[in-house]
């Protein structure tokens, strides 16, 4: 079982910068690969962006060339986030698959016009 803590995101304003970051702890040894989900309100939760342990990123299309997925340890994953617009804003979930799927609490990222 992998335990998923992250930390990051806040309120900006539109063309502004944020970094995500999740800390897996636990059985990361299992861990096929780790990303990112948001949910917005009352929309259903959907992929962002993932990395696997060889270092291949995909990305949601509405995001890319504006987030980028790192990872700094096997056990830490990062997602910096730049040029946000107001339809980023939601709720930022770590994702971290070791055959099962594995889920952060959740971290606000808002975004003003």
């Amino acid at each position: 079982q992998v335990r998923l803590v992250e930390s990051g995101g806040g309120s900006v304003q539109a063309g502004g910068s944020l970094r995500l970051s999740c800390l897996a702890s636990g059985n990361i040894d299992s861990i096929n690969y780790m990303g990112w989900y948001r949910q917005a309100p009352e929309k259903q939760r959907e992929f962002v962006a993932r990395i696997t342990p060889d270092g291949r990123t995909s990305y949601l299309p509405s995001v890319q060339g504006r987030f980028t997925v790192s990872k700094t340890t096997q056990s830490t994953v990062l997602l910096q986030m730049n040029d946000l617009r107001p339809e980023d804003t939601a709720v930022y979930y770590c994702h971290v698959h070791t055959g099962t799927s594995n889920w952060g609490q959740g971290t606000q990222v808002t975004v003003s016009s």
